[in-house]
């Protein structure tokens, strides 16, 4: 398709108005402020006017088959949320729960402008065709957890779950699909277990997803673990951020840990609604992107979010440090749009995604900006990113594929969608409540 005389955001992150922009299969191959020599060649062509196009979103750290518990488990403790509501749940559920699960996030995500998700969930396979059918780019993995001193990473079932998986799914449809590995988080898993990780990480060549420093309580535990050692210090010592690593929530870090996660190119997944639903704390990203450390935009699940409002989550992103560090000039709109797209997709190792240029792959979206709340426009930018609405999408290309247009998703039967994930929910619940008998 041509969008023609539109604005768009161009790689420094500034609107360039009037422009003539062409997609062909799955990429960008014309951009101009004059009109291409052939437009009829590009087929459909569609009026820039009261129209903005960006690059898509990339969400860095997400559960999406959790959509299931959205609105399940609310103002409690952390420890409390996840082992008295959290985990008696997911207990219960089936292939075919995070199956249509996944769908229905992928299709959330879709109509807020996420075209890809950097995933850590259970049931490998049915999250990967969740994915696959749901149309969007995705990052996934069977997060890992082993309390037992003796066992190595190896003879985990994750481990071999992870080796099937990689086989199916790893670069599907020309790198749509993409197997990580991953670990749950320090305090739910062994050194002899991360080492062994890391050193799978390496001889697959696979890129690594955990959850790092989240809480005041995780950091202080894994002090007294391992010889003083924060979460990062002992995963670099563990190797395990040898290998491309995208680190969850990062919120209680040290001045050492921001050095660590910089020389070892290390993204950050910050997640700024679920830390401050969760009551954990902020993320210090203006710090970690001082240190040139690659701090992308996440939602973590709709259990703990409760949306995937990737606006919503960007403006967060942009207010918090202003607030909590008392200066408003911390997180710019430019920043934010940056962690949103572009940092997020080098977070998943895709080079040629995430910004809007010849070549790259055509993961866009458009956004309607002729409603009240966009006007006046003194900066396209700024409106975007402090008074857009999630609502304002009107259509997300992912690999030049139209995926949600209108309040219509083409390759999914949404109201099917809905009704499976009810009947999953009831089921759940049912057996939740015969347990309690």
């Amino acid at each position: 398709m041509l969008f023609s005389n539109i604005s768009y955001i161009d790689e420094k992150q500034n609107i360039v108005p009037h422009a003539y922009i062409g997609v062909q299969g799955a990429r960008i191959d014309y951009i101009s402020q004059t009109p291409p020599p052939n437009p009829e060649s590009y087929g459909r062509v569609i009026d820039g006017k009261d129209l903005l196009l960006t690059p898509g979103f990339y969400n860095a750290h997400s559960h999406a088959a959790m959509a299931l518990l959205r609105g399940y488990g609310e103002n409690m403790k952390l420890q409390d949320w996840l082992f008295q509501r959290i985990f008696p749940f997911e207990d219960c559920l089936t292939p075919e729960d995070v199956y249509w699960a996944t769908l229905l996030c992928s299709a959330e995500m879709l109509r807020f402008g996420v075209v890809s998700a950097t995933d850590m969930y259970m049931k490998g396979d049915a999250m990967a065709r969740g994915f696959i059918d749901g149309g969007i780019k995705a990052n996934f993995a069977v997060g890992a957890s082993c309390m037992d001193p003796e066992r190595e990473y190896r003879d985990m079932h994750q481990y071999k779950e992870l080796l099937s998986l990689k086989e199916q799914y790893h670069m599907y449809d020309e790198g749509r699909i993409r197997t990580d590995l991953s670990l749950h988080a320090e305090y739910t898993s062994t050194e002899k277990v991360v080492r062994g990780a890391a050193e799978a990480a390496g001889e697959l060549g696979l890129r690594v997803h955990i959850h790092a420093s989240e809480t005041v309580q995780e950091v202080a535990e894994c002090r007294e673990r391992h010889q003083g050692r924060s979460p990062i210090r002992y995963f670099h010592d563990c190797g395990f951020l040898s290998s491309p690593a995208t680190l969850a929530h990062c919120v209680h870090i040290s001045e050492e840990d921001i050095e660590i996660l910089a020389a070892d190119k290390a993204s950050v997944a910050t997640c700024p609604k679920s830390n401050l639903k969760l009551a954990t704390g902020v993320c210090p990203s203006p710090q970690l992107l001082q240190a040139g450390v690659n701090v992308a935009l996440a939602t973590d699940s709709v259990s703990s979010n409760n949306n995937l409002n990737f606006l919503e989550e960007m403006r967060f992103f942009a207010l918090l440090s202003k607030g909590i560090q008392t200066d408003p000039t911390l997180i710019s709109p430019a920043q934010a749009l940056y962690a949103g797209t572009r940092a997020g997709a080098l977070s998943q190792g895709r080079e040629d995604c995430g910004l809007i240029a010849p070549g790259m792959r055509a993961d866009l979206v458009l956004f309607s900006t002729k409603e009240p709340h966009w006007q006046p426009v003194h900066n396209l930018l700024n409106n975007l990113v402090y008074s857009g609405c999630g609502s304002d999408v009107v259509m997300t290309l992912v690999d030049g594929e139209i995926r949600y247009e209108q309040g219509e998703f083409p390759h999914l039967d949404i109201e099917k969608v809905c009704a499976e994930v009810e009947n999953s929910r009831l089921r759940i619940l049912g057996e939740l409540a015969a347990k309690e008998q």
